[in-house]
C-alpha cells in the first residue's frame, strides 16, 4: 500500500455513520495505530472521537477496551508485516490486519465494532482469508459488509475497500447486509439506496442485498457470490439439462509470470520463441490480436505452450468493461503461443464433448458467468474459474446444438460460394460467358436462399412441417380463403382450429395415460362416445388441455417431456381469449346460426387471426413428428429394432418411408406414435388411429366418435368421414379410460 493514502471520499464516511447510526447509535470512536505511516487519515465527523492504540501489536487489546465505551471504528495497518526467522515467516500471515482481527473480542454482549480494511479479507477463498474469518465468526457475527472502489483518491482507483459491521456473537445470526457503491459517486441516491437497505428483513435494492441463508463463516462474501438475482440465475442454469464446474471439462495451462520468469523472455529472432499472449492481446470479439513491434516471446517450456481449441481469459476486469468475461479460442494461427500471468488458458479435457466446448464458450461470455466468477476484485483467480458452475447440454439440447452447427457451417459454404461466384464475373474469356456461368451456377444459391426464407413464413412451415390432421385442415383453410368464397373460407378456419385443438387434445389424453396420470375431462367424454347421438368435439378437447395445462402431476413430469409444448398451447390471455372467440364462432355456426353475408369478409379476418394465433402458440408441434410404424424387424442379439416408419409431417399423406434403428422390441406396426425431441416414441393408439379412409380411399387419422352397441365409429380429422369398426375395438377404448 502506497504511504499518504489520503481521505476517504466523503459520500464513504457518510455511508459509515449511516451504519452506525443503524447498528447502535451513539459517539463512535476512530483507533487507529500511531506508529505507522500506510494509514487512511480521516476526516472525522464532529461527533466521532480520535484514538491511537499505539503500534500495531497493541490495536487488539486497545480496541477491546475502547468497546466497552461505545461502538468502534478500527482502522489497522494495512502494509506487510515482517516476521523475525524462519519459523516466524512460515506460521504468521503477511499482513498485520491479520493477527490485529484475529486477536479483537467483544467488550460486551453489546459491543459494535467496524473495520476498514482491503476487500481481499472478505471476498478473497485463499485459505488465508477464509481462516481469518473463521476465526473472526467465533467472537462476532458479520451485520454488514460495505464496499467501495476509488473512495480512498491517493491509491489506485480500482483498489476496493470494504468496510465491515461486526456485533458480539449472538445465538443465532443475524441477516447479512451487503452493498456496494458504484463506481459513479451518485451522492444522495447511493445514501438512499444504503438507508433502504438497512431498513430491510431481506430481498435486494439497487447497490445492495439482504443474506437470510447465511454461508459458512469461512465462505467467501463477494458481492456477486450471495446476490439473490445470480443464486436464482445459478440455479435456473440446470434448465439446460444439468450443472457442473468449469474444472470438471477444462484443465488450466500453466502460464509464464512476466516477473518470475523474466529469464525466459527472448525475441522473435531467437530459435524456439513463441509468442507470449498477455490480457490486452485477448479481444472481446472472441478473436486473439495480431503480432505487433510490442508483442511479448519468450522460450516456454512444452507444458506451458498452447494448442489448437484452447480458451484463453483475461485475468483483469478492466473498470469500463462491458460484462461478460473476454474470451478467445485459440486458433491453428495464433500459434505457436504461451500464455501470460495476465490471462488464464484452459484445455478442454479428453471426455469433453464438443457440444459442452461451443455451450462452455457462449456462456463464458455472458454477464451471469462474469458475475458468478466475481467482480468484486480487478483479478480472476484460477480458482474461481475452475469452481465457475456451468450449463451441462441434455440430449435435446444437443442435437440442437449440432443442428445450429451444420446450419451455420452449411449457411457459410453457401456464402462462399456466392462469393466466389461473384468474384468470377470477370474472369471468363468473354462476358457471355461470365453472364451465363453466373445465371446457370447461381440459380442453385437462388433456390436454397427462397427455401430457406420460406421457413419464415409460419404458412409454409404448417404445410410442410406440422402433423397432417393439422396441415391438412390449414391448407384447406388457406385454399378456401383465397378462392374468394367467404362461407367457405369461415368454416374451414373454424375446423382447423377444431382440428388443432381435438389432435392436441388426443395427444395430451395418450401422453396422460401412458404416464399414468388420469384426467377427469375424460368422462364427459366417455359419456358422448356412449350416447350415440354426438360425439366429443370443440368444449371437450379445451377442457383436456386446460386440465393438463393445470395438473401437478404433469408439471412435475421431466422438463423435455413433451407434455410441456402441449400445455403450454392455451397459457396466456391472449391465446385464452382466441380460443374463446373461435369456440363461440364453432357453436353458433354448428347451430346454423350463421353470419349474414355483408359481416363474413370481417368475421373471416377475424377467425384468421385467432386461428394464427393458436397455431404459433403450436410451434412445438413441428419437434414432435407424427409417426405410422408400417414394418419392424427385431434383433435378438443385438437386442435393438429396425423399424420401418412413415413421418407424416406436411399437408399430404403419400410421404417416404424411412428406417431407423431403436433399443426396443414393444412396437406395434400399423399404428402411430408420437416421436419426441428425445427421440422416444409415445403410442397414440387407440386415441389416434391411421386407416384408409372407406369414403375418399385416402390414408387418414381418425379418432373415436361414438359407440353404439354392435360398433365403433371413427371420425376422420382430415375429412369428417365416418369409418366403423368391430365391436372388439372398444376394448383398447375401455383400457384407456375412455369407456
Amino acid at each position: 500500500m502506497p504511504e499518504g493514502m489520503g481521505l476517504l471520499s466523503p459520500s464513504f464516511e457518510r455511508l459509515l455513520a449511516m451504519g452506525f447510526a443503524h447498528v447502535r447509535p451513539g459517539p463512535v470512536t476512530v483507533l487507529t495505530a500511531t506508529s505507522e505511516e500506510d494509514q487512511p487519515r480521516l476526516e472525522l465527523p464532529s461527533s466521532w472521537r480520535a484514538a491511537q492504540g499505539g503500534a500495531w501489536q497493541e490495536l487488539s487489546a486497545c480496541a477491546t477496551r475502547l468497546l466497552s465505551q461505545g461502538p468502534l471504528l478500527l482502522v489497522p495497518p494495512w502494509q506487510r508485516r515482517t516476521g523475525t526467522g524462519e519459523k516466524a515467516k512460515r506460521n504468521a500471515s503477511p499482513f498485520a490486519y491479520d493477527d490485529v482481527l484475529a486477536a479483537c473480542r467483544p467488550a460486551n454482549a453489546d459491543s459494535v465494532l467496524a473495520v476498514l480494511t482491503p476487500a481481499e479479507i472478505w471476498t478473497s477463498e485463499s485459505p488465508r482469508a477464509a481462516q481469518l474469518r473463521a476465526k473472526l465468526a467465533e467472537h462476532w457475527d458479520t451485520l454488514a459488509v460495505l464496499y467501495g472502489t476509488g473512495v480512498i483518491p491517493q491509491i489506485h482507483l480500482s483498489a476496493v475497500v470494504a468496510a465491515a459491521f461486526l456485533k458480539a456473537r449472538q445465538e443465532s445470526r443475524p441477516p447479512m447486509k451487503i452493498f456496494r457503491m458504484p463506481y459513479t459517486d451518485e451522492g444522495v441516491s447511493v445514501e438512499k439506496d444504503f438507508e433502504v437497505l438497512l431498513q430491510r428483513g431481506g430481498g435486494s435494492t439497487r447497490y445492495g442485498y439482504v443474506v437470510r441463508e447465511l454461508p459458512p463463516a469461512e465462505e467467501s462474501l463477494d458481492y456477486d457470490r450471495h446476490h439473490p438475482d445470480v443464486v436464482s440465475q445459478r440455479a435456473d442454469l440446470a434448465g439446460f439439462g444439468s450443472i457442473t464446474t468449469l474444472g470438471e471439462l477444462y484443465e488450466a495451462v500453466p502460464r509464464i509470470n512476466m516477473v518470475a520468469d523474466s529469464q525466459r523472455i527472448s525475441t522473435e529472432e531467437q530459435p524456439g520463441a513463441v509468442r507470449l499472449l498477455g490480457g490486452r492481446d485477448v479481444l472481446r470479439g472472441g478473436s486473439i490480436a495480431l503480432s505487433t513491434d510490442e508483442s511479448y516471446w519468450v522460450k516456454a517450456p512444452s507444458r506451458c505452450l498452447l494448442q489448437s481449441g484452447d480458451l484463453i481469459v483475461r485475468e483483469i476486469h478492466g473498470r469500463n468493461d462491458l460484462p461478460g468475461l473476454i474470451v478467445a479460442e485459440v486458433s491453428e494461427r495464433d500459434l505457436p503461443a504461451a500464455p501470460a500471468h495476465t490471462t488464464i488458458a484452459l484445455r478442454p479435457r479428453a471426455t469433453t464433448t464438443p457440444q459442452q466446448i461451443r455451450l462452455v464458450a457462449q456462456f463464458l461470455r455472458t454477464p451471469l458467468a462474469d458475475r458468478l466468477v466475481g467482480r468484486s476484485s480487478v483479478h480472476i483467480t484460477m480458482k474461481r474459474m475452475l469452481e465457475l458452475p456451468v450449463p451441462q447440454p441434455d440430449d435435446v439440447l444437443t442435437a440442437a446444438l449440432d443442428d445450429l452447427d451444420a446450419a451455420r457451417h452449411r449457411l457459410e459454404t453457401w456464402r462462399n460460394d456466392a462469393e466466389t461466384l461473384l468474384e468470377s464475373a470477370f474472369t471468363s474469356k468473354t462476358a457471355m460467358q461470365a453472364r451465363d456461368r453466373i445465371v446457370a451456377e447461381g440459380r442453385g444459391l437462388r433456390l436454397r436462399v427462397e427455401a430457406a426464407t420460406l421457413l419464415d413464413d409460419l404458412g409454409h412451415t404448417v404445410r410442410t412441417r406440422f402433423p397432417y390432421p393439422v396441415a391438412y385442415r390449414w391448407r384447406q383453410s388457406e385454399a378456401r380463403i383465397s378462392a374468394g368464397d367467404q362461407q367457405a373460407a369461415y368454416s374451414a378456419v373454424l375446423e382447423a382450429a377444431e382440428i388443432l385443438l381435438c389432435y392436441s387434445a388426443l395427444v395430451a389424453l395418450a401422453l396422460a395415460w401412458e404416464a399414468g396420470i388420469p384426467l377427469g375431462s375424460t368422462t364427459a367424454i366417455k359419456a358422448k362416445l356412449l350416447s350415440g347421438r354426438s360425439g366429443p368435439g370443440f368444449g371437450d378437447w379445451v377442457a383436456v388441455l386446460e386440465e393438463a395445462a393445470g395438473s401437478r402431476k404433469m408439471r412435475a413430469l421431466p422438463h423435455q417431456h413433451p407434455i410441456h409444448g402441449i400445455r403450454s398451447l392455451l397459457a396466456g390471455q391472449d391465446a385464452a381469449d382466441a380460443r374463446q372467440r373461435l369456440s363461440e364462432r364453432r357453436n353458433d355456426d354448428a347451430h346454423l346460426r350463421r353470419l349474414d353475408p355483408i359481416d363474413l369478409p370481417l368475421a373471416v379476418a377475424e377467425a384468421s387471426a385467432d386461428l394464427n394465433l393458436l397455431i404459433e402458440r403450436s410451434r412445438f408441434l413441428a419437434d414432435s413428428p407424427l409417426v405410422h410404424v408400417t414394418a419392424v424387424q427385431w434383433d435378438s442379439l443385438a437386442q435393438t429394432a429396425q423399424v420401418h416408419y412413415r413421418e407424416l409431417m406436411g399437408d399430404h399423406p403419400v410421404v417416404p418411408t424411412k428406417t431407423a434403428v431403436l433399443p426396443r422390441n414393444d412396437l406395434e406396426v400399423g399404428s402411430l406414435y408420437l416421436w419426441d425431441s428425445m427421440h422416444d416414441l409415445h403410442l397414440l393408439r387407440p386415441f389416434l388411429t391411421g386407416l384408409v379412409c372407406r369414403v375418399c380411399r385416402t390414408w387418414s387419422t381418425f379418432h373415436a366418435d361414438l359407440v353404439p352397441k354392435d360398433r365403433v365409429l371413427l371420425k376422420s380429422l382430415e375429412h369428417g368421414h365416418v369409418h366403423p369398426q368391430p365391436a372388439g375395438t372398444a376394448s383398447a377404448l375401455t383400457r384407456v379410460g375412455l369407456l
